[in-house]
Protein backbone atom coordinates (compact mmCIF):
# COMPACT_ATOMS: atom_id res chain seq x y z
CA UNK A 1 0.00 0.00 0.00
CA UNK A 2 1.44 3.02 -0.98
CA UNK A 3 1.75 6.44 1.71
CA UNK A 4 -1.00 8.07 -0.56
CA UNK A 5 -3.37 5.30 -0.23
CA UNK A 6 -2.55 5.04 3.97
CA UNK A 7 -3.66 8.95 3.61
CA UNK A 8 -6.43 8.33 1.98
CA UNK A 9 -8.08 5.66 4.11
CA UNK A 10 -10.05 6.60 7.29
CA UNK A 11 -8.38 5.71 10.54
CA UNK A 12 -10.36 5.23 13.85
CA UNK A 13 -9.31 7.24 16.46
CA UNK A 14 -11.46 7.91 19.68
CA UNK A 15 -11.42 11.78 20.80
CA UNK A 16 -12.12 12.67 24.66
CA UNK A 17 -13.74 16.09 26.10
CA UNK A 18 -10.97 17.83 27.83
CA UNK A 19 -11.17 21.00 29.99
CA UNK A 20 -7.91 22.97 28.69
CA UNK A 21 -6.86 26.29 29.75
CA UNK A 22 -5.41 28.38 27.58
CA UNK A 23 -4.60 32.04 27.06
CA UNK A 24 -7.11 34.05 26.45
CA UNK A 25 -5.83 36.43 23.53
CA UNK A 26 -4.14 32.70 21.70
CA UNK A 27 -7.38 31.37 21.77
CA UNK A 28 -8.51 33.80 19.27
CA UNK A 29 -5.93 33.55 17.42
CA UNK A 30 -6.29 29.45 17.69
CA UNK A 31 -10.10 29.85 16.75
CA UNK A 32 -9.13 32.40 13.83
CA UNK A 33 -6.56 29.93 12.33
CA UNK A 34 -9.48 26.94 12.41
CA UNK A 35 -12.28 29.13 10.67
CA UNK A 36 -9.82 30.31 8.56
CA UNK A 37 -8.72 26.53 7.40
CA UNK A 38 -12.60 25.55 7.74
CA UNK A 39 -11.48 23.29 11.25
CA UNK A 40 -12.82 22.31 14.35
CA UNK A 41 -10.06 24.02 17.04
CA UNK A 42 -9.87 20.61 18.17
CA UNK A 43 -8.78 19.48 15.02
CA UNK A 44 -6.40 22.19 14.30
CA UNK A 45 -4.73 21.68 17.95
CA UNK A 46 -4.26 17.49 16.78
CA UNK A 47 -2.50 18.97 13.44
CA UNK A 48 -0.27 21.49 15.49
CA UNK A 49 0.44 18.83 17.84
CA UNK A 50 1.38 15.76 15.65
CA UNK A 51 3.39 18.16 13.44
CA UNK A 52 5.56 19.13 17.06
CA UNK A 53 5.99 15.71 17.36
CA UNK A 54 7.89 15.02 14.16
CA UNK A 55 9.69 18.20 14.34
CA UNK A 56 7.66 19.29 11.20
CA UNK A 57 5.32 23.11 10.65
CA UNK A 58 2.54 22.45 10.67
CA UNK A 59 1.75 25.81 8.89
CA UNK A 60 2.02 27.53 5.27
CA UNK A 61 3.75 30.40 4.66
CA UNK A 62 0.68 31.51 3.45
CA UNK A 63 -1.20 30.70 6.75
CA UNK A 64 1.80 32.03 9.10
CA UNK A 65 1.30 35.63 7.16
CA UNK A 66 -2.49 34.97 8.01
CA UNK A 67 -1.69 34.06 11.92
CA UNK A 68 0.50 37.10 11.88
CA UNK A 69 -2.56 39.24 10.97
CA UNK A 70 -4.69 37.99 13.66
CA UNK A 71 -2.02 37.95 16.29
CA UNK A 72 -2.09 41.60 15.70
CA UNK A 73 -5.57 41.52 15.48
CA UNK A 74 -5.80 40.09 18.97
CA UNK A 75 -2.74 41.89 20.29
CA UNK A 76 -1.16 38.48 20.62
CA UNK A 77 2.80 38.95 21.20
CA UNK A 78 3.47 35.89 23.14
CA UNK A 79 6.70 33.78 21.90
CA UNK A 80 7.56 30.09 22.50
CA UNK A 81 10.73 31.46 24.38
CA UNK A 82 8.28 33.19 27.23
CA UNK A 83 5.74 30.02 27.71
CA UNK A 84 8.24 29.17 30.89
CA UNK A 85 7.35 32.44 32.52
CA UNK A 86 3.91 32.69 32.03
CA UNK A 87 1.81 33.81 35.71
CA UNK A 88 -1.87 33.64 35.69
CA UNK A 89 -3.65 36.47 37.12
CA UNK A 90 -6.94 36.57 38.08
CA UNK A 91 -9.34 38.10 35.93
Amino acid sequence: MSQRDQLSDPIKIERVQTGVRIEKRLLKVLKAVAELKDLSLGDLLEGIVLHAFENKTPFSEETLKAIEQFKALYGMTLTAEQSHSFEEVEP
